[in-house]
């Protein structure tokens, strides 16, 4: 099992940036995926990007080009820069971490973080 703690987050105007943190702690040996999710009300929840333990990353069509992750799944951290935010970006966002257990693949998460783009 691995426990996620997240930092960052707020409020902030259009057009501003933000970056989100996240942390794991427990058995980040098995973690072979780490990212982050919102979920703003009324919608499903969706991936907004993720990096994997060979490094490579992907990120959701809505973010690509103002949402950068970076991070290091060996030492248990990913980071999101969030730049030229939008009102539609308003969300709680929540760290993700994906493990292999034995012969069992479990999701971890985060508490969230509430992230609040003003018009």
């Amino acid at each position: 099992q691995v426990q996620l703690v997240e930092s960052g987050g707020g409020l902030v105007q259009a057009g501003g940036s933000l970056k989100l943190s996240c942390a794991a702690s427990g058995n980040i040996d098995n973690i072979y995926s780490m990212g982050w999710f919102r979920w703003a009300p009324g919608k499903a929840r969706e991936l907004v990007a993720h990096i994997t333990a060979s490094g490579s990353t992907n990120v959701a069509d809505a973010a690509a080009g103002r949402f950068f992750i970076s991070g290091d799944n060996a030492k248990g951290t990913v980071n999101l820069q969030m730049n030229n935010l939008k009102p539609q970006d308003t969300a709680v966002y929540y760290c993700n971490a994906a493990l292999k257990e034995g012969r069992w693949y479990n999701d971890y998460w985060g508490p969230g973080t509430q992230v609040t783009v003003s018009s």
